[in-house]
């Protein structure tokens, strides 16, 4: 019993990875631009169709995710430039509709280009054998490289936001970005690369989470639900929070997924529970942020207020 609850703790901690990856982008494009971009997971969804592509072509699997992030990071920098910068001074639902016409007219474009029919890219050679842990855990390599993975990025990504000068700029720009303006930087350079670095995360969780799911048309839906979940949770704009948030909701959901039913058995009878419990445990990470909205409507970790 240790070595499952050891290992759906594991499996909790690489969702909640992949999802603060994701929200980080999401919450830094908020935090800074004031923009919100339902298109997001689209990006995720390309990041996965691209490192297939790349692993089928140059057969290197480190290579191909390198290029699906910085090819990702070109289209989230293109994408900035030719739409998203006409929409700043339009208000949030204007900013909704046209992401979700995006979103429309990306999975429609990949169903075109690789098909409607979902593609499974397996775990690399070197990957795909099993790790000894403590408490008698045997748990896939690949799995603990996403781990490790999302946690150096992570910590780049902190080092990059609180310790350089592109960060403090990105700092400045989501505190008062007039200010910024007035003091001469060049902000529609610093939103472009803003939302190309938004970009270049959701890439990378899409090539990671690749061989662990099906890629197919509109995957980055379900994922995008819970990664504005995360936002909520840990405050918009925050990226503390969304690293907080993300591993909280990951471990909900996937403790909830795996024991909800074991719980409620205690309490009911087999059949209830067996009905009961799989329906409970996808409600909990929207339980968890109802109580957060309640309790703390700003987040856990709120942003700076915006002048």
């Amino acid at each position: 019993m240790t070595a499952l609850i050891a290992e759906q703790i594991l499996n909790g901690l690489q969702l909640g990875i992949l999802l603060f990856l994701i929200a980080a982008g999401l919450t830094l494009i908020f935090g800074v631009m004031d923009f919100i971009n339902l298109s997001h997971g689209s990006l995720f969804m390309l990041g996965a169709y691209l490192s297939v592509t790349f692993i089928g072509m140059f057969d290197n699997f480190a290579f191909s995710i390198l290029l699906a992030c910085l090819s990702v990071f070109m289209i989230g920098a293109i994408f900035e430039v030719m739409l998203v910068r006409r929409l700043y001074n339009r208000n949030h639902l204007d900013h909704v509709l046209v992401t979700f016409g995006v979103i429309l007219v990306a999975n429609e474009a990949v169903s075109m280009i690789w098909g409607s029919v979902p593609i499974f890219s397996g775990l690399p050679d070197a990957l795909s054998h099993q790790v000894s842990l403590p408490f008698g855990i045997e748990y896939p390599s690949y799995r603990l490289l996403v781990i490790f993975a999302g946690i150096i990025l992570a910590g780049g990504l902190f080092y990059l936001i609180n310790r350089t000068r592109l960060g403090m700029l990105v700092r400045a720009g989501a505190s008062n970005r007039t200010m910024v303006s007035v003091l001469g930087v060049n902000i529609k350079l610093l939103y472009t690369l803003v939302f190309g670095l938004g970009a270049l995360l959701a890439g990378f969780a899409g090539a990671m989470a690749g061989p662990l799911l099906s890629v197919q048309p509109g995957m980055g839906e379900a994922i995008l639900i819970q990664s504005f979940v995360v936002v909520v949770i840990g405050g918009l704009g925050s990226i503390n929070g969304a690293l907080l948030a993300a591993i909280l909701v990951g471990l909900i959901d996937t403790i909830g997924r795996a024991f909800m039913r074991d719980i409620l058995g205690f309490v009911f009878s087999p059949s209830v529970a067996s009905d009961a419990g799989p329906a409970l445990s996808s409600m909990l990470i929207y339980i968890l942020m109802a109580l957060v909205l309640f309790f703390r409507p700003e987040g856990l970790v709120p942003m700076q207020k915006r002048n």
